[in-house]
């Protein structure tokens, strides 16, 4: 079980990001990230341990923009580690999501994409679906989500940002 959360407006967005993870925290202690647009690129920043880690983390190095996901982890799928924390992303890094839930085929795919070129750095199953969204972004987000969702198997919810799209979570 794991909390995530998405804003997309007009103000900044990490305060409205960590206010909903505070809201979320008991659905998972054992990591916290965000990613946040800022209008030409995704920055993220994640932490193993409690919210106030990543708090902590955030007081050192502000993240600016009005659009962001954030997560927190109850770890299901590899151990708690800041490699582990979500955020993830694809290997540019233009591509991040958070997911909450269990992908029950993700090894196969994990090593469908291995065979395609793709390599990870987690142990986790959400960042083969960063790369299963990466494999099919043609433009599209939507799409590429869409076509992504038609090969998992299992019970999730996802926020995905894109470099390309900074008005957009879906």
């Amino acid at each position: 079980m794991c909390g995530i959360v998405g804003y997309v407006g007009s103000k900044q967005a990490v305060p409205i990001l960590l206010e909903g993870l505070k809201r979320l925290e008991y659905r998972g202690y054992d990591s916290a990230g965000i990613a946040v647009h800022d209008g030409t690129a995704i920055q993220i920043a994640k932490a193993k341990g409690r919210l106030t880690v990543l708090e902590e983390k955030l007081s050192r190095r502000g993240l600016n923009g009005t659009l962001g996901i954030g997560h927190t982890r109850w770890a299901t799928h590899g151990k708690p580690s800041d490699i582990n924390s979500h955020p993830h992303t694809n290997q540019s890094g233009e591509i991040a999501l958070v997911h909450n839930g269990i992908i029950e085929n993700y090894r196969s795919l994990k090593e469908w994409l291995q065979r395609e070129g793709y390599f990870f750095v987690s142990e986790t199953d959400t960042e083969v679906v960063a790369h299963l969204i990466n494999h099919f972004y043609q433009g599209d987000l939507v799409a590429a989500v869409q076509r992504a969702l038609d090969k998992i198997e299992g019970s999730y919810a996802l926020g995905v940002i894109a470099r390309a799209h900074p008005d957009r979570v879906v």
